[in-house]
C-alpha cells in the first residue's frame, strides 16, 4: 500500500468517526469521551515517560543549543508550505504570499531552513493548518479527542491530520531510509524543546484536565489569530500558556 492509499484510507475513517460522532452545537470544551481520552492519556503518559522522555532528555544534553535551534528551524520550515497554503485557502492571500517567500528563502539562503533568513528579514512565521482552515470554512469543532502516541486534539483537528501530513515535502521524499530518520528527529527535537514546560504539568492536581484546559485555549486563540471571542477571563488564563509558550522558545534557543 503506498503513502497516498494508506493516507485516503486513514482520512476516510475519520471523516466517517466525525460524521457518527459529532453532535450539533457541541461545545468546544465538550469532553464525551473523557473516560477513554484519560485511558489513552495514560498510555500516551507512560510511553513517553518510558522511551520519548529520555531519549529527549539524552539529545538535549549532548547537542549544544545552536545545532537544535537549527533542527527546529528545519522542521519548522518544512511546515511552512502547509502554511502558505492554509492561509490561502482562509482567504488571507498576503499572509499565503509571505509564508511562501518565507519557505523560498529559508531553503535557499537558510540552507535548507537550518537558519531562519526570513524572520531576521521582517517576515514573521504565521503557522496555520488543515483544522484551522476548517473552522474557519464553519465545520463543527466536534468533541475533544485524546488521539494515542499523538496528543490532545478536537476531532475536527484530528480529521485534520492525513492532510497536514500530506501538505509536509517530507512526506513526499522517495527514499524511506532518509525519510524516516528525518521525521524521528524531528519527533525528539520537539520533545525536548517541551522538557522546561514539563512543570505545569507537575503542578497540577489534575494532569489530564490541565493538559484538556490548555490545549483547547490555545487552540481558539490560533482558529482566531490570537483575537478569540471569549471572556476576560480567559485571557488570564491564556497569560500561564503564553509563559509555557516563552519557555519552549527558550528552550530551543
Amino acid at each position: 500500500m503506498t503513502h497516498q492509499t494508506r493516507l485516503a484510507a486513514i482520512f476516510g475513517a475519520l471523516i466517517l468517526a466525525g460524521c457518527a460522532s459529532t453532535p450539533e452545537g457541541s461545545r468546544v470544551d465538550y469532553d464525551p469521551w473523557e473516560p477513554l481520552n484519560r485511558n489513552l492519556y495514560v498510555v500516551n503518559d507512560v510511553a513517553d515517560k518510558g522511551l520519548l522522555k529520555p531519549i529527549a532528555q539524552g539529545y538535549k544534553f549532548v547537542l549544544p543549543n545552536f545545532v537544535r535551534r537549527g533542527i527546529t528551524n528545519f522542521s519548522r520550515n518544512l511546515a511552512t508550505p502547509l502554511n502558505s497554503v492554509n492561509h490561502f485557502l482562509q482567504g488571507k492571500p498576503k499572509d499565503g504570499t509571505d509564508e511562501f517567500a518565507r519557505f523560498l528563502f529559508n531553503s535557499t539562503l537558510g540552507i535548507g531552513g537550518l537558519i531562519d533568513v526570513a524572520e531576521a528579514g521582517g517576515l514573521e512565521r504565521k503557522p496555520e493548518d488543515f483544522g484551522q482552515t476548517f473552522a474557519v470554512w464553519g465545520i463543527p469543532e466536534g468533541p475533544y479527542v485524546m488521539v494515542p502516541f499523538i496528543g490532545p486534539r478536537t476531532l475536527r483537528h484530528a480529521v485534520s491530520l492525513p492532510l497536514n501530513i500530506w501538505a509536509d515535502p517530507l512526506w513526499h521524499y522517495e527514499v524511506s531510509s532518509v525519510r524516516d530518520k528525518l521525521e524521528i528527529l524531528r519527533i525528539i527535537n520537539l520533545r525536548a524543546n517541551l522538557l522546561s514546560a514539563e512543570r505545569f504539568m507537575e503542578d497540577s492536581k489534575d494532569p489530564y484536565v490541565t493538559l484538556r484546559e490548555s490545549y483547547l485555549q490555545n487552540r481558539r486563540f490560533e482558529i482566531h489569530d490570537g483575537d478569540p471571542p471569549v471572556d476576560d477571563d480567559f485571557y488570564d488564563e491564556f497569560e500561564d500558556f503564553e509563559d509555557f509558550d516563552e519557555d519552549v522558545e527558550d528552550t530551543a534557543d
